[in-house]
Order: structure tokens, then sequence, then C-alpha cells
């Protein structure tokens, strides 16, 4: 929402005003003739904003009366009227705490200091002067540099007294470090939080340098108890922050302070849901930040697992019970945070997201509220409307909180009970009375509970509520086999299965297989929840038979990894999606049976059945990996595979549904490749590099990296298909003799070689996520017995003076695919050179002939003379799609012989390497009438859609003889048109 009007004073409010001015200018006579006159030459804006701030707050109004300079000073710095700079809150109170000489001092500074501030911040917000996310910012700051400023001076003092703690294993100095929990963890403070926080040691040892040694920990439990007594306890100035330290493990029963290995056991151990729910917000605020970085790298698989978590769905949806239970509390609908609809709820909804799905999206694990609500809407977790709602009905929330707090300084987020304070919420918030306010308060109330019913929610809670019968609840009886099979059977028939025999088998296998009989209790539990809906569900597809076949393998495959089937049981969406992929699609239902964690997939329609652009894809990776540490290349090479396999997943869904077509599918598949190879190659070359240092180009420049990865075939032409390999050729432009510049040097030829085995290794390398691609390097030069990287010039040479006619046949598809730009434009000049020379026609059609009659001897159908016998048009004979007369091939030679023995007149065929486009340049260039060219644009996209249906079908690409009859006949009239045998 757009920050609250600033609407009149109410009448009603005006003697509060009043007093407050006489109040302050008494206060001001007595403190010097000067002063006064000052605080009357203020402008009338500031006069103004001084009244409505007093007339709102009771604690400002206080403290600019026991301290009236204080305001002024504030007035004549200009830090009313402007934003605090990156710094400068610290750098006020460092400034401050350099002359304390005893804690006395320490604590009155700090109290002074955070007086000084909260009349500052509550004088901007409630001004209008500064939106929600600067008054949190200006409070988190605060609280960041009183923790750790008051822990320095403390500390330093603290080993004066005690000696210096030392790690007993490293030697070092150690450090505390402070863990802020909560709204400060989030720098998303209100105006009178109290701050939770944790305290850690990085090791255990002894104090040095005193004449009695403490125990590391309990040097750090006497310093902790210091540093809490500095910023909590009451005095004559106030206080600086409550502070909260029943967050740390065992609560207020456990030590105040606890080693990193100590923390980790514990939360690793016994740690609680409803811990890792409060974790997600930590943040080093105070003490060792090096240290506090490595803290929550340990403690981050506790909190974010590194698979989709919805077995932390029962955890949550218990918590969710229990604030619905506090919301039903007596006198709790005053209550704006704890209440129905309040603050809390919507911090609930973002972090049930977080918990469920942060562990596999890299891009949830943060910590402001506001942001993750971004992430979900962006990622399509939620819909942007709803996000929206949740955004305008937090920050509602959050100023309305501010409001109540301003008034007294006191941490409440209750309702006014009397007028006065009603009056001056809907002063703060905008509004011309409480009622115009209140009724605004109770629709985002209304709008927040609405959300957050349907957050988590019970998949049976209506069905239950209402007292009618569970979602398949008519299956229960089968699957327990409370019926005998032959009344089991008639129940599966009745419902629509064409064999209810076979299902009925089918399910008894399964429910008596190994997986099921050795599952523990909850597993078994949440498997009979799900079988009854897997049968509701399936029946209402068309082939009830065919879904039960090709998804109970994968419930076999999950049964011992329970959490998916909660996923699939609490998203019924997501199971109707996955039952109508499976029926689609057996390839699909492998891939998803192989690999599990392509179910997360599922819960969003919208993200599934949209792949991105090629940028955004490329976007979407990169930002993957940079959130991993550059040293966990296991972690790496699962995120590329993870990656590849969703994208591939969404590919083919939306192939199936008919929202992507041929075409447009070869091109998310050979984005997906290019995206991947560019960060494979990143990765190697950061990998090679560090282990013997840059390579040198001719000149002595450093080669960055002098590479580039070229793709011939499919992925030259842009063709690629769901299971297509990668044919591959790696050239560089490094000086081969010259070595690299690192502390193990090796020359340049052998820099690259590695290099190249490097890319290869991280692409075809089995994890638990399968392999990236596989790779075929066989059209380098010379292929298996070449150099698995040549130089641009060995390139050049071997094409102009060695390849074979087939290999230039291959370099019309071949484009560079990632690496560097100059090598690149080089690399295509050097292509250009060698396709577009003269040849002798003749020559040419000879050989291109008699390659395709030896690829169709060995690869075509024999019962049909590779598709040239009059049977091969026959319902009972085969037509290979690929390799047969008039099929896939004979266009591709056709393209590569037109594109070799006329691009020397006409170089722009060269400009493109897919199939389609040349043939559009044939039309252009006068070469083929467009009847002709169209007639085989037309059949190539019949047959590779036809081999792409049978490719999802798991079936070889072979179809009966009597399909494509015209397109076949067609494409061998111009094949001997051409002159070709």
């Amino acid at each position: 929402m757009s920050l609250p009007s600033l609407v009149a004073l109410p009448t009603s409010l005006q003697p509060l005003v009043t007093r407050a001015e006489e109040t302050f200018l008494d206060a001001l006579r007595d403190t010097s003739e000067q002063a006064e006159q000052l605080f009357s030459a203020w402008p009338a804006s500031r006069r103004e904003a001084f009244g409505r701030v007093c007339a709102a707050s009771d604690f400002v109004s206080e403290q600019v009366s026991r301290d009236p300079e204080m305001l002024l000073q504030l007035a004549e710095s200009g830090l009313l009227e402007r934003s605090l700079k990156d710094g400068e809150m610290r750098a006020a109170l460092t400034e401050l705490l350099g002359d304390c000489a005893d804690e006395d001092s320490l604590a009155r500074q700090l109290r002074r200091f955070r007086n000084r501030q909260q009349v500052r911040i509550i004088w901007r917000d409630l001004t209008r002067q500064a939106a929600l996310a600067e008054t949190c910012g200006d409070l988190s700051d605060m609280a960041d540099a009183s923790i750790d400023l008051a822990y320095q001076w403390l500390y330093e003092r603290h080993c004066e007294q005690f000696g210096v703690p030392t790690g007993r294993r490293s030697g070092d100095a150690q450090h505390m470090v402070v863990l802020g929990m909560g709204k400060l963890g989030a720098r998303e403070l209100n105006l009178s939080s109290d701050i939770d926080l944790i305290f850690g040691y990085p090791e255990g040892g002894e104090t040095v340098g005193a004449k009695r040694s403490l125990d590391n920990q309990e040097f750090f439990v006497r310093l902790g108890q210091r540093l809490i007594k500095a910023l909590d306890a009451p005095t004559v100035d106030g206080f600086v922050f409550r502070v909260d330290m029943r967050l740390r493990p065992y609560g207020s029963s456990g030590s105040l302070v606890l080693s990193f290995n100590a923390l980790e056991q514990y939360y690793q151990d016994q740690g609680r849901d409803w811990e890792r729910y409060a974790m997600i917000k930590a943040r080093v605020v105070g003490g060792d930040q090096a240290a506090g970085k490595q803290l929550l790298e340990m403690l981050r698989p506790f909190v974010y697992r590194r698979y989709l978590d919805f077995s932390a769905i029962d955890a949550l949806r218990t918590m969710k019970q229990l604030i619905q239970q506090e919301v039903r509390r007596k006198g709790m609908a005053a209550n704006i945070k704890l209440g129905s609809g309040g603050i809390r709820e919507v911090e609930f909804i973002a972090q049930a997201f977080q918990l469920i799905h942060g562990g596999r999206d890299l891009s949830l694990q943060q910590r402001p509220l506001l942001k993750v609500l971004t992430t979900l809407a962006g990622q399509g977790y939620l819909p942007p409307a709803a996000v929206e709602e949740l955004r305008e009905g937090y920050e509602f929330l959050r100023y309305t909180e501010h409001a109540l707090q301003a008034i007294d300084d006191r941490q409440t987020q209750m309702l006014p009970e009397n007028q006065t304070d009603c009056d001056r919420v809907a002063l703060i918030m905008g509004f011309a009375d409480w009622e115009a306010f209140h009724q605004q308060l109770l629709y985002w109330r209304g709008r927040v509970d609405w959300h957050f019913r349907q957050v988590i929610a019970d998949p049976d809670e209506d069905e239950s509520a209402e007292g009618e019968t569970l979602v398949g609840g008519e299956w229960l009886p089968l699957w327990e086999q409370d019926w005998d099979e032959e009344f089991a059977c008639r129940q599966l028939s009745d419902a629509g299965f064409r064999d209810g025999q076979t299902a009925c088998q089918r399910l008894a296998a399964l429910r008596s297989g190994n997986q099921v009989r050795t599952m523990q209790r909850l597993g078994r539990e949440r498997l009979d929840a799900f079988i009854p809906r897997l049968l509701a569900q399936a029946v209402e597809q068309d082939d009830p038979d065919l879904v039960l076949e090709r998804v109970l393998p994968l419930v076999e495959a999950v049964a011992r990894r329970s959490a998916y089937l909660v996923l699939l049981t609490e998203n019924p969406g997501a199971l109707q999606r996955l039952l109508e992929l499976c029926a689609g699609s057996p390839w699909i239902a492998e891939q998803i049976t192989r690999f599990p964690l392509l179910l997360d997939e599922l819960l969003n329609a919208g993200r599934l059945f949209s792949p991105p652009q090629a940028p955004e894809l490329a976007a979407e990776l990169r930002e993957r990996l940079t959130r991993i540490p550059e040293d966990d290349l296991e972690q790496q090479m699962e995120a590329l595979r993870h990656f590849k396999l969703a994208h591939r997943l969404r590919v083919a869904a939306s192939e199936i549904a008919g929202t992507l077509p041929l075409m447009k599918v070869s091109d998310y598949l050979t984005w997906l490749a290019e995206a991947i190879l560019e960060e494979v190659l990143a990765l190697a070359w950061r990998h090679t590099v560090a282990r013997h240092g840059q390579p040198q180009r001719a000149d002595g420049s450093l080669c960055d990296p002098a590479f580039i990865i070229v793709g011939y075939g499919k992925v030259g032409g842009i063709e690629l298909g769901h299971g297509s390999d990668l044919d591959l050729v790696f050239i560089h432009d490094g000086d081969p003799n010259a070595e690299t510049d690192g502390a193990k040097p090796i020359d340049g030829a052998q820099f690259y070689t590695r290099l190249g085995q490097r890319i290869i290794h991280l692409l075809t390398t089995q994890t638990t996520s399968g392999q990236l691609y596989e790779v075929d390097m066989r059209l380098r030069p010379s292929g298996v017995s070449g150099l698995l990287v040549s130089s641009l010039g060995a390139f050049n040479r071997y094409q102009s003076e060695e390849a074979w006619t087939w290999e230039h046949q291959a370099l019309v598809r071949a484009r560079v695919l990632v690496g560097c730009p100059q090598l690149a434009a080089d690399f295509e000049k050097v292509r250009a050179s060698v396709l577009g020379r003269s040849r002798d026609l003749e020559q040419l059609r000879g050989e291109v002939s008699e390659m395709r009659a030896k690829m169709r001897d060995n690869l075509g159908t024999r019962a049909t003379g590779a598709g040239t016998a009059e049977k091969a048009f026959l319902a009972d004979s085969e037509f290979n799609l690929k390799q047969d007369a008039g099929g896939i091939v004979d266009i591709e030679f056709m393209v590569q012989y037109a594109a070799l023995a006329w691009s020397h007149q006409h170089p722009q065929l060269l400009h493109y390497t897919d199939n389609i486009r040349i043939l559009d340049g044939l039309e252009q260039a006068g070469l083929m009438t467009g009847d002709e060219v169209r007639l085989l644009q037309d059949a190539y996209k019949a047959y590779r859609a036809a081999a792409h249906r049978q490719s999802l079908q798991k079936l070889p690409g072979v179809v009966s003889g009597d399909q494509f009859q015209d397109e076949r006949r067609a494409v061998m009239r111009i094949w001997r048109e051409l002159g070709l045998s």
C-alpha cells in the first residue's frame, strides 16, 4: 500500500497539542533563552509536524520535554527531514561510546542514543516522511549497532579481566556470535520490538593471559549476561531493547551460550519444526561476522532440507491449528498481530512455503517477508493477485502496529479501548475517524484470514466439516482388502476400468510388495491416505487402466520416501496433472518414476505449461548456481541435472497439452542445452584455471577463455528432441606451447585437453539425477583418432585439406553454442570459407549419393529396400521416418547438397544452420520453387512431429508403410530432380 495520508488534526486531539507545546516551552525556558528562540524560528511546516507528532505520541512529547535540546539538535542537524545514509547510525553510536569509562556510562549512552533515535524515527513515521521499509530498517540498524558495539566494548573489558578466550584446536582468539531472530533477523523491527537473540561461539578452549583461566563457555556466558544487562536493564533513562533469549536450545533451561558443535548437534538431533520455522529469519547481528556466516551455513541443512520437504506439512498444520486455537481465545479479536487475519498469519503463509520448498528453490532462502512474497508470485507458488492482497494487508497491519506503539513506546498490538487513543490511531493511519479506519482494518484482516485458511489446508477439511464422505473414501475398503477379490474387481469395472481383474491384481501386488511391507507406520498411513485419492482421480481419466499401469511403478518407487505421497495427497491438482501426463506419455511416466523430485514441477500448472524463453532460462540457471558455494561441485552437478530434468518435463508437458508446437519444442530443448553448456563451460574453466592458471595466446595475452563449443547435428540445427545426444566439437585459440601462469603450469595444448575432458565429465557423469547429456565427439577433425580439442588453425587446415565431403555436409549444420565471441566470429569465417568454395557438381552429387546409399543399406528398413520397393507403401510394411527413402535424412542431404553446391554464389545460404531456414534461402535465391520448398518443409515438420510423438510414447521412429505416402513420393521426386541417386 502507499503511505497513509496526512489528514487534518481532529478537534478532540487539539488539547494534547496545546499541552505538549506548553510543557515543551517551559522546559526550553529552563534550558536557555537561545533555545526558545531557536524553536520560535522553526518553519511553519515543522511546527505543524511538532503538534501532529506530540498529539499522537505521549512518548515523544515526554522525551522532548525531558530533553528539549535533543529535539532542537535533531532539527538543526536536518535529521528530522532526511533519511540516514548507510552506516550513519553505527558511526553516531561509535562516537558516543568512545568516551565510556565504565558499564554505567555505557548503559547511559546506549539508552540516550536509543531515545534520541526513537524520537527521530517516530517523528518521520508519523509525518509520513518515512515509508514502512525505512522505519523498520532504521530500527533494525539501531538494534544491530547497539548489540554489536555494546558487545565489542564489553568484550575488550571482559578479556582484560578474564583473559582472551582461545580455541583448543585452532589456537585462535574466540569471539561470540550473536544471532538475531524473528523481526530483527529479517530487518523488520517494529517501533517497540523486543529482540530475540541466540549466542554461540566457534570452539571450546579456555582463556589465555589472566591469572586464572576460564573455560570458553563460562567466559561467554558471563559476557552474554553483561550484554543482556547493558541492553535490557531498566534505568532512569529507560532501556535499549528488551532481550528475549528463549529461542535458544532448550529454552530458558538451556545454557545461555553454546559452542558451534553443540548448536549443530542440538539442531541435528533434537531440533523441532518450530525451531526450523524460527531459524529461517536468523541473521548475524553482532560479534564475529565471519564465524557467524559459518554457523549459519552449518545450520542451513537443518532449516532447508535439500529435497522438497512436504513432510513439514503435518508440523505446519499443527502450528496453524495452534494459531487458530489462540485466535479463538477471549480478547484476541483486538490483537492485530495474533488475532484472526493478523500479522502472524501473513508471516506463517510466507514461511510455510519457505520450509516446504526452500531446500530445492534457493530463491526462497531469504529473510524479509515482502521479498519472500514477491518471490512466491514470481516463481508461481501463489497467484500475483493473492500476493498483492497479502502485501497490502500486511503493510496496513504493520503501519497500524506502529501507530499503536508510537503512542506510548509500548510493545502492544492491541487496539485501544479509550476514545483518545482511537482518535490518535485514526489520525496516524490517515482516516477521518475511528469507524472509517476500523472498517478498513476489518477488510484487510478478513482477506488475510481467507488466504491463511487456504495455505496447507487439509484436503479433507471441508468434506469432513460438512459430514460428507472423504475424497476417495469409497476405495478405502478395496485398498485395505476389506472386500473379496470378486467384489473388488466388480467395483473397479463398474467405475470404468476395462479389466477390473488386472487392476485389482496390480493393486494387490503393490500392497504385498517388499517396498510397502517394509514401510514404517507413518509412511504406511500416508500411502493408505493416498491410494483412495489416486483411484478416485484415475476413474475420471479416459483410460484408467493405462493410468494405473503407468502410475503404480511411481508409487512403489516413492513408497519409502512418503513425503512425495503427501505432496500428491495435499495437492489434488498436482495429482490430476500427474495422471494426465502419465496417460499421455509413458516416457514422462518413466522420467518421473526415475526422478521423483520432478513431482515438484506439477504443483504449478501455470509454470508447468509455460516454459521460459532463452534469456529467462539462462538467467534462472545462473541464479541457481550463484547460490551454491563455488567449491561444492556435487551440489552444482545436481542443480544442473535437476534444472534440465525440470525444464525438459515442462517442454514435454506443454507438447502433450498442445500448447507448444513442434518447432518451439526443439527451440526450447536447444535453448536448454545452450544454457547448461554455458554454465558447464564456466565451471570447467574455473576448475582448470584454479589448478593450472590461465593459458596464453600467441601474442602473450591471457586467454579468457579463447575457447568455443561448436554444436553439430540436431543441436547445431536447433532441432533437439527429448532424448537427443549432443554432437560437439571443441576449438581453442591459445598458444599450444606456451605454459599457463598457475602454480602447476602446463602447456596450452594440455590445458585445453583437460578443459575439454572436464566439460565431458560434467556432462556425462551419472549422479542420482542421471547424466546431463550423452556426448558424441566423433565429428572433430580426424574423428576418434584426432585431438579432443583443436586449435582454430588446425581445424581450418583439416577442413580445407583433409575433410571428406560428408564432413562438409556436417559442417553445414555446425554453429557456435557457447564460448569466446571473438573466436566464434573467426570460426564463422572459417566455416564460410570452407563451405563456400566452388565445387565440381557432378563429383559432389556422386559423393552425397554414395554416402546416402551407405546409410540406407545399413540403417534403412531392409524388407522394403530402405523404402524404395513398391511394398514400402503398404500398411503391413514399416517406414523408418529418418532413414528410409523420402524421409528425414533425404531432406537433410538435399539441403546440405544445395548449400555445398551453390553457397559460393549465394553465401546467404550459410547464414542459418537449420533446414527450414536454409530452404527459405533456396527459394529466395531462385534455386528452388516456392512449391518445392513448402513441400519439403511441410514433409520435414510432419516427419519430425511424428518422431517426437513416437519418442514420448517410448516407441522407435517407425510408422506403418501406408503413412506419409504423398510426402515420401514428393521428396523422392525432388531428390531425383537434383540429380541425386
